[in-house]
This record gives C-alpha cells, sequence and structure tokens, in this order.
C-alpha cells in the first residue's frame, strides 16, 4: 500500500530547513506531528526530598535540553545562584549551544561530546576531582549510571522532571499510514491511549535498538527501522520506504 500519511511521535521541528520539510515536498506526503509523550517538572520541595543541595556540587552532566531547562528551574526555585566556577558537561553540541540560553557560554567551563554519552568519559577522568550532578527524568538509560559508577567518580542523579503519558484520545478516529516512534515511551504511549489498537495495514517506523526491542516485546510488526548504516536518519529511512512502495 502506498504511503500518503505520517504520524511522528515528537513536536514539529522549529528549524526552518527541517529535512522533513524535503520528505514532504519530495514524495507529496502528509505529515503530521505529536507528542506521544511529555516532560513535566518535578518542584523543588521533591529534590530536596532526594537529598540533593545544589550547593555541593561544582559540575553538572546535561544530558538534553530538558536537563538543561530543569535544573536552572530548579536552581531558581531553590533561590540557588549558580557560581561562575560551576563546570558543564554537555552530551552534544546541541545541549551547549541551548545552554547559552542561561549562560554567558564563553565565560563558562563547558566541555561538549560529540553526540554519544560515552564521548564524555574521556573528560570525567579528567575531572575525576569534581563533584558532579545528574539532573534527568524518572526515565534514565540504564547504561547511563553503570558508566558513571564504573568511573568511580563522585557523582548524583537528581529527578528534576518525568516523562508522562500524553492524552491522545482526539486520535482514537484518525487512522495514518505509517506511525513513528523514537523511545519506548512513545510506544508505551501508544498502548496506553489505545490497548484494542490493531495495526493491521499500519506500518511502523521505529528509531533506536531500545524503540526496536519495545516495539517487538508489544508484539508490532516494524516495516521502517533506522539508524542503519544506509539510512542513519529516520527521514532517510522513511524517504527510503516510500520511495519503494509509492512507485509500485
Amino acid at each position: 500500500m502506498k504511503v500518503k500519511t505520517i504520524l511522528v511521535s515528537q513536536p514539529e521541528p522549529t528549524m526552518e530547513n527541517s529535512p522533513y520539510l524535503r520528505l514532504i515536498e519530495k514524495e507529496k506526503v502528509k505529515v503530521d506531528f505529536r507528542p506521544f509523550i511529555h516532560v513535566e517538572g518535578v518542584d523543588a520541595k521533591s529534590v530536596r526530598q532526594q537529598k540533593i543541595d545544589l550547593k555541593n556540587y561544582s559540575a553538572i552532566i546535561l544530558t538534553s535540553r530538558n536537563s538543561v531547562d530543569h535544573f536552572f528551574r530548579i536552581a531558581e526555585e531553590m533561590r540557588f545562584k549558580v557560581p561562575d566556577t560551576m563546570k558543564y558537561f554537555c552530551q552534544s553540541e546541541a545541549v551547549a549551544f541551548y545552554l547559552q540560553k542561561y549562560v554567558v557560554y564563553r565565560k563558562r567551563k563547558i566541555y561538549v561530546g560529540k553526540r554519544n554519552f560515552s564521548e564524555l568519559l574521556h573528560l570525567f577522568k579528567k575531572y575525576k576531582e569534581e563533584s558532579f550532578l545528574l539532573p534527568s527524568s524518572d526515565v534514565l538509560k540504564p547504561s547511563i549510571p553503570e558508566t558513571l559508577n564504573d568511573l568511580g567518580i563522585n557523582w548524583n542523579r537528581g529527578i528534576f522532571y518525568k516523562t508522562v503519558i500524553s492524552d491522545l484520545s482526539d486520535l482514537r478516529n484518525v487512522y495514518y499510514d505509517v506511525l513513528v516512534f523514537f523511545s519506548p515511551s512513545g510506544i508505551e504511549s501508544l498502548l496506553k491511549n489505545f490497548p484494542d489498537f490493531e495495526q493491521k495495514d499500519t506500518r511502523i517506523a521505529v528509531f533506536g535498538n531500545s524503540t526496536v526491542l519495545a516495539a517487538t516485546n508489544a508484539s508490532l510488526r516494524i516495516d521502517i527501522k533506522a539508524p542503519t548504516p544506509e539510512t542513519p536518519s529516520m527521514t532517510m529511512a522513511l524517504q527510503k520506504y516510500i520511495t519503494s512502495v509509492n512507485k509500485k
């Protein structure tokens, strides 16, 4: 069956040159965006109950834009003035760039990985004397705390925000040719919102091994996978699949 409509389970990209725009123009498909999950911040009281005192940390580990937003939100709620000497270890350049929303970039000690958390390891080893705080969601890849524990550094995790399933009830009678997922939480949201979901001719596209596993465990048929050596991005994987099925 040809692909005419796609639902991406994420917020709509804000950048003008989004690869989804190129996909829409080239393949003449309709692409909608709808977050299947969203983030809600916890309050300062909840952070204190985790025995987190911000003044005890000299370095912050930031894995996402959400971690940046909620660290500074909690700091403000706690009336904690983040010192100029604070070190920031950012998982990617995108996270480091986003940090400029809160700090004057050139005046701060900011250390950046390329994309993956493992690329920060040599930096953690170099600054082992620091006291690290990892502000995170209640959902965290197990590999991150395992890696930090193995390094033997002084670190603590603080749950500063939570991943919450969005209400999708208005989509009950809306059908798409392809549903696109980027996390196990997205799969969980689909099943929580629509426990009677039947896949039938709907194609499922998944990004990442953990999402593949979640879809498989949910007995969903996976039609499109990324990243692969041939299609490192989701839009590339969608492009390849659409080109294949729509030309028939």
